[in-house]
């Protein structure tokens, strides 16, 4: 009987210090995941053949009235990831640009060169 509390006390000390570390690594698990950014859906579909400001900020993940540094950044970004020189499309490469004219006010007088 001596022999008893002790091993129980054990017990008890054993699974408390387990549980909690459990309950640790889930904290930092769930803050890791709210502090994540989340991936926004692509725009599926086709261009249109006019391009117009609203396609065009689709294109560049950004919103029709965004400042000339967000339409900057978010065109870089776009074209590292797609640019021809990296084995992107010179097709989506001139799309993108065409974007970034439209959404600047420089428009080059027509669609893209394709």
């Amino acid at each position: 009987m001596a022999l008893e509390a002790p091993l129980a006390v054990g017990a008890t000390v054993a699974a408390a210090a387990l549980g909690g570390r459990y309950m640790i690594v889930a904290w930092q698990a769930f803050k890791t995941y709210l502090s994540a950014p989340r991936v926004r859906r692509f725009y599926y579909g086709g261009f249109e053949q006019v391009m117009s400001k609203r396609e065009a900020a689709l294109i560049l993940g950004v919103r029709e009235s965004a400042v000339m540094e967000k339409i900057k950044e978010a065109h870089r970004k776009v074209m590292v990831a797609n640019h021809p020189d990296a084995g992107g499309s010179h097709y989506l490469a001139s799309k993108i640009n065409e974007a970034k004219d439209i959404l600047t006010g420089k428009t080059r007088g027509g669609s893209s060169a394709f």
